[in-house]
């Protein structure tokens, strides 16, 4: 509990949202999620990095077999953490108006992974995000090898999937990433 209650991250906040969307994750309890995180002090870094951009990391699933809690991006829309490429070798290929980074990085920065499509797909079942953004994705290696990522946003009540060059970037166009604890 101490290591929890120290922290820079509002903690009444994290588990007020917990507690204030249980359709996100019934069946769990905030104490056993409390105790879980206490025991990897290292992945409150990565929570406080998720809140601190204005992610509102939520949980949303617990894995029985590996017994691991998964944290997301719940903001309503893509987080603070925009206009970026997808990745370094994306950056580097940029000849000019480079972004400040990509989502690769930045999120390997923050100790946390992009989303897999089925992973979006999944928290789209729980609400509705990414009405007015978009975010970019774990991208297929294929794709990727072919100079392409992926995102998905959520328009006209269904969730899209679309395909760019992984050197674009958008002032609307963030990442969702995923903690497990």
């Amino acid at each position: 509990m101490g290591i929890f209650r120290n922290l820079p991250i509002n903690n009444p906040l994290v588990k007020t949202r917990f507690e204030k969307n249980m359709n996100r994750h019934k069946d769990l309890k905030w104490e056993k999620i409390q105790q879980k995180l206490e025991a990897h002090p290292e992945k409150i870094r990565s929570l406080y990095e998720m809140e601190a951009t204005e992610g509102e990391p939520d949980v949303v699933d617990y894995n029985k077999k590996t017994d691991e809690y998964s944290f997301v991006d719940c903001s309503p829309e893509s987080p603070k953490r925009r206009s970026l490429c997808y990745d370094y070798q994306a950056w580097e290929a940029r000849k000019a108006n480079k972004p400040e980074s990509n989502v690769i990085d930045t999120a390997s920065e923050m100790g946390i992974e992009l989303l897999t499509e089925e992973q979006y797909r999944h928290l789209q079942e729980l609400g509705k995000f990414d009405q007015k953004t978009s975010s970019w994705i774990k991208t297929p290696t294929q794709i990727r090898e072919l100079g392409g990522a992926v995102f998905c946003d959520r328009r006209y009540n269904t969730v899209f999937t679309y395909h760019n060059g992984a050197d674009s970037y958008y002032a609307a166009r963030g990442f969702r990433g995923i903690l497990k604890v």
